[in-house]
């Protein structure tokens, strides 16, 4: 039995819908066999798939070819997850240093830095510039 690698990739949960599958696939992320494909190639069981996620490549096996989507408890006799540890250890490693290597006085403050400015602020009596002091002006 054979499926459409678009329709297997929807259908295994692997993509939340066909045509992020079919945007992978014409974008060089699915390969089977070290080769791009096509999201019309027809996949059949013990197929090898491999799926590009930066900064992860997935790696699953076809055990059943299906076209209509499954519920999540029934994956694991559609495909098996043959992703090496090492991928693993690259995702955990990003999800790490996301956080760590965030420069200081990038983006918006962190709790433990606003909890900083409000202190200081507090000391030193100045107020925030967010603070609205219409009501304060209209009273005198």
């Amino acid at each position: 039995m054979e499926a459409r690698l678009d329709k297997w990739l929807w259908a295994a949960r692997i993509y939340k819908t066909r045509t992020i599958a079919t945007d992978a696939c014409k974008n060089g992320r699915i390969t089977i066999g070290g080769q791009p494909v096509k999201p019309s190639r027809m996949v059949k069981e013990g197929d090898e798939i491999s799926v590009r996620k930066p900064p992860v490549t997935y790696t699953f096996r076809v055990k059943q070819c299906i076209e209509k989507r499954v519920g999540a408890k029934l994956i694991p006799e559609v495909l098996d997850n043959i992703t090496t540890a090492d991928q693993y250890d690259i995702l955990e490693m990003s999800k790490i240093s996301g956080f760590v290597d965030r420069a200081r006085g990038t983006g918006r403050p962190t709790k433990k830095e606003r909890r900083a400015i409000d202190r200081w602020s507090d000391d030193y009596g100045i107020t925030p510039l967010f603070i609205d002091d219409e009501d304060e002006t209209d009273t005198q």
